[in-house]
C-alpha cells in the first residue's frame, strides 16, 4: 500500500490505537464509543469499515460536524449515535460497548475525584470482556520538571496545566475497577516538554449474578 493510500485509509488515527487494530483486537461486530471525540480522527476508519460507532463531546459544533461526517462515511449510522455530553454523564446504556476510546481527555479532570468519576462512568458503559483505550498526560519521565498547582494538577514544561497521573495511579485505578492490562503501560516523552501515556485495559467477564460494573 502506498503512503498516500495509508493516509487516506487511516487518516490521523492515534498511532497507539492503530496498533490495537493491527493486533486484531477489533471486529465489525463490535460497538465502539469515542468518549471525547474531537474532530473524529479516531473513528473515521471505524465508520468507513462498518463498525457501530458512537461518540460524545462537550462541544455542540463538534458533534454537529461528526454527525455530518457519519452521514458521508457511514450513512447507516443514526444521528443519535453522536451526542453532546460530558464524560461524567454518558447518555448511552450501561454495558453496551465493546470498546471505549478516550484519547487525550482524562487529563482535563479538575482533580482525582473527577478523574475517578469519569473513569467509572466510561467503565460502566463497557460490556463484560470489553476493552478501554486511553492516552493521557503523565509524569512518567518528567516528574522533576512538573510544577504542582492544586488537586493533582501540574504545569508541564510545555506550559499547559493538566491533571497528571503516574504509573502507580494507573495500576491502582485498574485494580479498583477490576480491570486487567492487555498492554504494558507505554509512555512517549516529547522532548521533555510533556509525556503522554497509553493505557489499555480489559473488563473481566462477570459470573452470573455479579452486578459490579
Amino acid at each position: 500500500m502506498q503512503m498516500d493510500n495509508i493516509r487516506e485509509t487511516f487518516a490521523d488515527i492515534d498511532i497507539y490505537l492503530f496498533d490495537q487494530i493491527q493486533k486484531g483486537r477489533f471486529s465489525t461486530a463490535m460497538r465502539i464509543l469515542d468518549a471525547g471525540c474531537g474532530g473524529g480522527r479516531n473513528i473515521k476508519w471505524f465508520m468507513k469499515n462498518g463498525f457501530d460507532v458512537f461518540a460524545i463531546d462537550i462541544d455542540e459544533n463538534i458533534v454537529r460536524n461528526i454527525r455530518e461526517l457519519a452521514r458521508v462515511l457511514a450513512p447507516g449510522l443514526a444521528a443519535d449515535n453522536f451526542q453532546v455530553a460530558t464524560l461524567g454523564k454518558i447518555p448511552f446504556p450501561d454495558r453496551s460497548f465493546d470498546w471505549v476510546i478516550c484519547n487525550t481527555v482524562l487529563h482535563f479532570a479538575r482533580d482525582k475525584a473527577e478523574f475517578d468519576q469519569w473513569l467509572d462512568e466510561m467503565w460502566s458503559k463497557l460490556k463484560p470482556g470489553g476493552n478501554f483505550f486511553a492516552r493521557l498526560a503523565s509524569s512518567i519521565g518528567i516528574k522533576d520538571r512538573l510544577v504542582p498547582t492544586t488537586d493533582g494538577r501540574y504545569v508541564m514544561p510545555d506550559g499547559t496545566e493538566r491533571f497528571i497521573v503516574d504509573e502507580q495511579m494507573l495500576k491502582d485505578a485498574t485494580e479498583r475497577i477490576r480491570g486487567h492490562f492487555i498492554e504494558p503501560i507505554k509512555t512517549t516523552n516529547v522532548e521533555n516538554l510533556r509525556c503522554m501515556t497509553t493505557w489499555v485495559i480489559s473488563k473481566e467477564a462477570r459470573p452470573p449474578g455479579d452486578s459490579n460494573t
